[in-house]
């Protein structure tokens, strides 16, 4: 066999790999929050998935979600993978996931 056509083969067993692997290995992210809205004046902390975990991310999209139901967010407050998620659910009561 010559350099030529192990590169070759090492190429295509490469690429077939590759490909063979999911597109989206990516974990799950979430973000808490606080929110509130004035008619009437009501506050809540919850909990929403997000499309990358970090805090600037999660705050836009927090703040777009929130205002469409007519909520103005506070603040996130931190955000996380699905390992703090279990914690979170009774703190978060209706607002778990909703938004």
């Amino acid at each position: 066999m010559t350099r030529k056509t192990a590169s070759l083969m090492l190429a295509l067993a490469t690429v077939a790999l590759t490909t063979a692997l999911p597109v989206s290995a990516q974990a799950a992210c979430y973000a808490d929050y606080k929110a509130k809205r004035d008619q009437p004046y009501e506050l809540h902390y919850g909990v929403l998935q997000v499309s990358a975990c970090d805090t600037s991310t999660a705050t836009q999209e927090a703040r777009q979600r929130l205002a469409q139901a007519g909520w103005e967010l506070l603040n996130v407050v931190s955000v996380f993978d699905d390992s703090g998620l279990a914690d979170r659910k009774a703190n978060a009561g209706p607002y778990y996931l909703r938004f």
